[in-house]
């Protein structure tokens, strides 16, 4: 049996939690802070999901309204820009950290990203989540799969020098708007979390596949894994 009574689940877009809604037995939802909550089970495990939209304070007070819920833990998929020069379209980045890359306080000394008068400001995945999520996403893409740190701003990154900023100074793996938000809060709850992003670019602007086409591919990828990993869990 799991240690996990009820997991919460994150995504950032309407698409990516479809097949979700499809697949799994919805039996309630409500509404709080503006957004709905749907209480169901999948493969047996209680689950809460919801769709954060898009930033950083969007997905903040979502994290923090689905752990009031009673989510004991936290998956948040969704698609990024790649950041490490590796990846491609369709690669999973799963978090070993998130880190507000738009944090900055260095005119006052502090390092790019860290949150003034704070004991922490990279905020690690649990252990146990990110190894079921990679193992997951193997069994669920034919891409790569790279185990990273997750970049967070309230900014599109389209820029080629951006990137090469973003990986120098934070060794990031993939940018997008949404994961140290959740890490954050999840942090700050004592909860444990995992951020599984499916890459949509470069971050710079070359995508190769129209982002529609793409959605679909990665709504499909992010229920694959997020239903590998409850399967785990289940059977835990």
């Amino acid at each position: 049996m799991s240690i996990y009574r009820t997991i919460g689940i994150i995504g950032a877009m309407a698409e990516e939690l479809e097949l979700l809604h499809r697949h799994a037995q919805m039996e309630s939802e409500m509404v709080k802070a503006g957004l709905v909550f749907y209480r169901g089970t999948l493969h047996g495990m209680n689950i809460i999901a919801v769709k954060s939209g898009v930033g950083k304070v969007n997905a903040a007070v979502c994290t923090q309204a689905l752990i009031d819920l009673g989510a004991e833990c936290i998956l948040f998929t969704g698609v990024a820009g790649a950041v490490d020069s590796s990846l491609t379209i369709g690669d999973i980045v799963v978090s070993t950290a998130c880190v507000q890359h738009d944090m900055d306080v260095t005119a006052l000394g502090f390092a790019p990203g860290a949150i003034p008068y704070q004991e922490i400001s990279v905020f690690p995945a649990d252990e146990e989540l990110r190894s079921l999520a990679v193992r997951a996403s193997r069994d669920a893409v034919n891409g790569r799969v790279l185990e990273g740190v997750v970049l967070s701003g309230d900014q599109f990154i389209a820029s080629r020098d951006k990137v090469q900023s973003l990986r120098d100074v934070f060794q990031g793996a993939c940018a997008e708007m949404e994961g140290a938000a959740v890490a954050q809060v999840a942090h700050m709850n004592g909860i444990p979390y995992v951020v599984i992003r499916s890459m949509s670019d470069q971050a710079d602007g070359s995508a190769h596949m129209n982002f529609a086409e793409f959605t679909v591919l990665a709504a499909g990828q992010s229920y694959a894994v997020i239903e590998g990993m409850v399967r785990s869990l289940q059977q835990a």
